[in-house]
């Protein structure tokens, strides 16, 4: 039993850290345009068109606003973990440091199914955009090859999808700097799409649309909270950047916090705007910033939206696929994993083989997993880790006060706790088939520490 809540020493933690063979050159502005790159993409191209259709209506705004309170919430419990053990591994590491080895451990698997699911349901929703971009040019992908077997299209393979997941493995296993230097500029590009979106679709809004405001009831603006969550789930994979931060006790929270503010602002203007452009009902399509404006016969601005939404998506590619290769280096580094997961490359000074074995994992369940579905499964993953973040920042405030930080979560420990209630409160409202097929995957989990992990722990080898 005192195995299970073996801890790892902070101290050790940031030593470990110093001896970092990754670049360390990212800084405060790239923190916030990769949370931004993260962020923005599937949630407010793909997303908001199913979740007004299907749970919300107009009332999707307050669907984003509820998911960004929890997410606000959560992002401060982030910033002062950050900004105290600037760690690659995100709350894997930090849940080690403050709960023990087999939560850590299972905390990382969770993450693990976050990341790359999440990586799997972008490259779809990328796939839908370059598919609708490409008719624009009278080129027809085959549905056969454009959809996976679940997704009622009479699909085999989404091969657009694998091959995305593939190119992007191959710009990250190039570094972190070129990585970095490719997401700001397409983020730039992203920003400029939405407010053209914006200046354009102010335009064409009839505020009969928002009537009814919530046709679906109250139940159905939490449902929408609890899908819609999917769209901010890029800004904790800032806190797996830590150690190719040049200043993580003062750029990590700048970052998370930042980032998290202007995309909430972005979501709720894109999603008023679109619902009083078009009928709610008719959003149901997998483009539905391009649909309104074609809706409303602005054919040449929907061509350029999508090329927008194709480069903005593939930034939550870039970061999202990022995000899971550096939480399992961080269970590898620790003996958790495989050793190879955390071998670095010299040259690169990248993890290669852990970059092209999760690629190509992502690539093949895009091609083969419909995107709600994925879509729900990465939500009660990312839930279950903003609860545990919650609970450790009051755990850390007891056991290590003396912890110099360079943020500290007001209020703690009521703030944390009202974090770890919403999150908790929108995972109830996710399917009974998603919370069966988190529970087999953590089951897995348990059988792997047990199995493979226990054993092989860094921890584990000291005592012996």
């Amino acid at each position: 039993m005192a195995k299970l809540f073996r801890k790892k020493e902070i101290s050790r933690l940031l030593a470990e850290s110093n001896k970092s063979k990754l670049s360390k050159s990212l800084g405060a502005m790239d923190l916030t345009l990769l949370g931004i790159g993260g962020i923005i993409g599937t949630g407010i191209f793909v997303l908001t068109g199913v979740v007004a259709a299907k749970d919300a209506g107009p009332a999707i705004i307050l669907s984003f606003i509820i998911s960004a309170i929890v997410c606000g919430l959560t992002a401060l419990c982030y910033a002062e973990f950050s900004s105290a053990i600037p760690i690659s591994g995100s709350v894997y590491t930090y849940t080690y440091a403050t709960i023990g080895e087999f939560l850590a451990f299972l905390i990382g698997w969770d993450l693990m199914l976050e990341y790359l699911l999440a990586t799997s349901a972008v490259a779809v929703g990328w796939s839908a955009y370059f598919g609708a971009l490409l008719e624009g040019f009278g080129i027809h992908i085959p549905k056969e090859l454009a959809s996976a077997p679940g997704a009622g299209e009479g699909g085999i393979i989404n091969l657009p999808a694998i091959i995305i997941v593939l190119l992007i493995a191959a710009l990250l296993s190039k570094g972190i700097k070129e990585s970095a230097k490719f997401n700001n500029i397409i983020v730039m590009v992203k920003l400029v799409v939405i407010f053209l979106f914006i200046a354009v679709g102010v335009k064409y809004v009839q505020p009969e649309n928002w009537t009814p405001f919530m046709p679906f009831g109250f139940e159905g603006v939490m449902l929408g909270a609890a899908t819609v969550f999917f769209a901010y789930i890029g800004f904790d994979a800032v806190s797996t950047a830590a150690e190719e931060v040049k200043n993580p006790q003062r750029d990590l929270p700048i970052g998370l916090i930042a980032s998290l503010t202007i995309c909430t602002i972005l979501y709720i203007v894109v999603s008023l705007i679109l619902t009083g452009m078009v009928p709610y009902e008719l959003l149901n399509v997998a483009d539905p910033v391009a649909f309104a404006l074609q809706y409303v016969q602005q054919d040449a601005v929907a061509g350029i939206i999508s090329v927008g939404a194709i480069s903005g998506i593939t930034t939550v590619l870039l970061v999202v696929l990022y995000g899971q290769i550096r939480v399992t280096y961080a269970m590898s580094r620790d003996g958790l994993l495989p050793k190879v997961l955390s071998s670095v490359n010299i040259k690169t000074q990248t993890p290669m083989i852990n970059t092209w074995t999760m690629g190509t994992i992502a690539a093949l369940i895009a091609g083969l997993v419909d995107l709600r579905t994925l879509a729900h499964l990465v939500n009660i993953g990312t839930l279950t880790a903003f609860l545990l973040v919650a609970v450790a920042v009051i755990i850390l405030r007891r056991t290590h006060p003396e912890i110099p930080r360079a943020f500290k979560v007001p209020l703690v420990p009521v703030l944390p706790a009202i974090s770890a209630l919403g999150c908790f409160y929108l995972m109830i409202q996710l399917p009974a088939m998603t919370w069966q097929a988190f529970a087999i995957w953590m089951a897995i989990g348990t059988a792997v520490y047990f199995i493979y992990s226990r054993k092989n722990s860094n921890l584990e080898t000291e005592q012996k």
